[in-house]
């Protein structure tokens, strides 16, 4: 495994193109010298869907935008109901309206990934 560059090399990661959150939760521990399950906790925290967990999903549903600088913003955007077709028949449907979770990444990000 080549190490995770901006980490001081001491951290692997493997040459797969997705990480997940196993992998996400071990880096973690490893690099803030925290157990794997209390790496987990913090993730769930922060990223979990369920009703009335997650801080993320807890500011999206309250309708406010969650920026972490540096980094990018979590935003809520709402649709209009627009005119469609499916593709299979070509009969004109109605999309309804509909709420979305969109990302923006922040400068930081933004120049870290185009290096």
């Amino acid at each position: 495994m080549a190490p995770l560059d901006g980490f001081g090399g001491s951290i692997p990661i493997s040459k797969e193109t997705n990480v997940t959150k196993q992998d996400f939760a071990e880096k973690l521990a490893k690099q803030t010298d925290i157990s794997k399950a209390k790496a987990m906790d913090v993730i769930d925290a922060i990223f979990s869907t369920k009703p009335r967990e997650g801080i993320i999903a807890i500011e999206l549903d309250a309708g406010r935008d969650f920026t972490v600088t540096g980094f990018g913003t979590f935003k809520t955007r709402k649709t209009k109901e627009r005119k469609g077709r499916n593709p299979q028949t070509g009969q004109e449907i109605t999309i309804a309206a509909r709420k979305s979770v969109s990302f923006r990444a922040g400068k930081g990000l933004k120049e870290r990934v185009k290096e």
